[in-house]
């Protein structure tokens, strides 16, 4: 009997046990469910995992939803071809501005764009609204063109034609005037009638004022004609709308034209200091 008595005590005594194991299981099951089934109902689930450990009270969450939201917008238009933000521009263009110079036509905006042609000063285009660094794109003959900002006007341009002694008459070398634009296209055409011995010129190039198609070199080692040519410059400054002339390591700016000719400063060699061409560049 006393074995028996001993044999119930001691399945009494585990039965509560079994019961202080369970009851935790029973609540870690449950609180797994829940937590499962609220994770499933939402659209993200890993977004509100971390978001209600960034703060439960709710104001880091929708703080940082509205973060996300945003980062996932950006993410979308970098994975958006450069081809189909341009189609989309080139739709909505709506807004035309007129030309008032002579424009390279640019395949991009970044460094690396291909010149594909020129686009004459008077010419009315479609802009997009899009710009980088300095070109802004436009609409030319159903394509999207990058042009040099600050050359487009909402008003037509008015034509330029030749004071007395100069010419807008076209040289015998046509391909000096590409990437010119239309002010310097006039100090070129004027010069090489007025000088018809000058027979060779440096127009566009990836450097100084000549990166702009505004400057002109007028090439000859002949100082006494030199002298001739950034003379003839000078009397025609204000029709050609110039900005310097540089010849033989001086320089004279119609700004300080009461100061005549200054000291251009020694740059290293002849071709630097300009003393085998005349420099001018035009506004």
């Amino acid at each position: 009997m006393a074995e028996h008595r001993h044999k119930r005590d001691t399945d009494a005594r585990r039965k509560p046990r079994a019961a202080l194991v369970a009851a935790p299981l029973a609540l870690l099951a449950t609180a797994s469910a829940v937590t499962i089934g609220v994770l499933a109902s939402s659209p993200e689930p890993t977004l509100l995992a971390q978001d209600t450990a960034a703060d439960v009270s709710g104001a880091t969450v929708a703080r940082d939803t509205v973060s996300r939201s945003g980062s996932r917008l950006e993410a979308e238009k970098l994975r958006l071809k450069p081809s189909v933000l341009t189609q989309r521009a080139v739709a909505k263009a709506d807004e035309r501005r007129w030309t008032t110079t002579t424009l390279n036509l640019w395949s991009a905006s970044g460094d690396d764009a291909t010149q594909v042609g020129e686009l004459e000063a008077g010419k009315r285009v479609l802009v997009t609204g899009r710009t980088a660094a300095d070109r802004v794109e436009i609409v030319w003959q159903g394509e999207a063109r990058w042009v040099t900002a600050g050359y487009l006007s909402e008003e037509k341009p008015e034509v330029v034609t030749a004071a007395g002694g100069l010419s807008m008459e076209p040289c015998p070398d046509p391909s000096v005037e590409s990437g010119l634009t239309s002010n310097a296209v006039y100090v070129y055409r004027s010069v090489c009638h007025a000088f018809p011995q000058i027979t060779s010129y440096g127009g566009w190039d990836a450097h100084g004022e000549h990166s702009s198609g505004r400057a002109l070199d007028i090439m000859t080692t002949d100082k006494a004609l030199g002298d001739q040519i950034a003379a003839f410059l000078q009397a025609h400054a204000s029709e050609l709308h110039l900005y310097d002339v540089i010849w033989w390591d001086l320089i004279w700016t119609p700004e300080r034209a009461s100061e005549g000719w200054r000291d251009y400063g020694d740059h290293g060699s002849a071709t630097a200091n300009h003393m085998d061409h005349v420099h001018v560049a035009t506004y």
